[in-house]
């Protein structure tokens, strides 16, 4: 039986040091193994428990990392493991295969964003007018995708998320506040879009997910199974779905809990799928 098992990374499976929310005694604390350098400097990390769990389920089933990172970003993440031969970058705008754009898909997104939605320009220019340089620290664009803002959490007006999701929604775009980052999404680009293709090509049986942000909603509704850790927008939210666990465990205990369901239900369906 072949399993597809498509995960969120950053805040799902990989950890900021600000985001790794180590609460018990130090001499406790699990050991980490670090997975992302930036410029010369240690960026992200996992447990080394879920560093064995991933390279074990490498070996079990069909792993794609899923994130909302730009190419560039996620080949800076060296994850554990047999190599990824899939991997979903730019919230599903890119489909690597082997490393390598899937140049048919791109074209498909990018024809459904034109027809379905504002310009990127239009969100843009919104974003520049009507947002305050004393909270933000950086203007992006994606991959000429989408949009984001990396602010100061703090000093963010406690309603200007809500009121740029409001004004986004009525023109095909959706909002998620993740950590210190504000994107603004076309609605037709997601995850779960992507992780459906990847399905219908490896001929998989059963499809499992993670993710902590709105932006993964659609990639956990579009699996079989899934599972969201105890911290992120969607715990925030109380969001839940059938087929969706909410895991109890907050920051990177909860990445290596994620791996543990991946891998018992990637050996369940193993074992089934033989007898």
């Amino acid at each position: 039986m072949t399993v597809l098992v498509a995960s969120d990374l950053d805040r799902t499976l990989i950890y900021s040091a600000a985001a790794l929310a180590l609460t018990m005694p130090d001499a406790r604390a699990p050991r980490l193994l670090c997975v992302e350098v930036h410029e010369a400097k240690p960026l992200s990390y996992m447990t080394e428990t879920a560093a064995r769990l991933l390279t074990e389920l490498g070996d079990t089933a069909v792993f794609v990392p899923a994130t909302t990172r730009t190419r560039k970003q996620y080949e800076r993440i060296n994850l554990p493991g047999p190599p990824a031969q899939y991997a979903i970058c730019a919230n599903g705008g890119h489909l690597l295969v082997d490393g390598v754009t899937d140049a048919d898909w791109h074209a498909r997104v990018q024809a459904r964003l034109a027809d379905e939605c504002a310009p990127l320009a239009e969100v843009r220019e919104h974003l520049l007018r009507s947002s305050d340089p004393v909270w933000v620290r950086k203007h992006r664009v994606a991959e000429d995708l989408f949009a984001y803002l990396v602010v100061e959490r703090e000093l963010l007006p406690a309603d200007w998320v809500k009121e740029l999701a409001v004004w986004a929604e009525n023109r095909g775009w959706t909002v998620s506040l993740q950590g210190r980052k504000i994107y603004a999404v076309p609605k037709p680009l997601t995850k779960g879009a992507a992780v459906r293709e990847l399905a219908r090509r490896t001929g998989a049986e059963l499809t499992l997910a993670a993710g902590d942000s709105l932006l993964d909603a659609d990639l956990l509704l579009a699996a079989d199974r899934g599972w969201r850790p105890g911290h992120g927008e969607l715990a925030d939210a109380g969001w839940s779905a059938p087929e969706v666990g909410a895991l109890p465990e907050r920051g990177v205990l909860a990445g290596e809990r994620i791996l543990g369901e991946f891998l018992g239900a990637a050996r369940t369906a193993a074992v089934r799928g033989r007898g």
